[in-house]
């Protein structure tokens, strides 16, 4: 990686994880591939269909910031 790389790399590293997690996103988003189209429509149909469950009562949910702060405490 060149060293520009790595600097930003370590920047990245230095966020919370949402935004972490939002540049993830970002970055992810910035390719092209010719399937895309297709992988989004089926994320949002599976988006969609977990709304419906969870609304029915059928799942529930655990806050993002808990997620979040398990995942920090298992990297330590």
């Amino acid at each position: 990686m060149p060293k520009h790389g790595v600097q930003i790399l370590a920047e990245a590293l230095k966020l919370p994880p949402m935004e972490r997690a939002e540049l993830v996103e970002s970055l992810l988003c910035s390719f092209e591939f010719p399937s895309r189209k297709r992988i989004d429509a089926l994320w949002a149909q599976e988006a969609e269909s977990r709304i419906d469950a969870f609304e029915r009562g059928e799942i529930s949910a655990i806050p993002a910031k808990e997620i979040f702060e398990k995942i920090e405490k298992h990297k330590k």
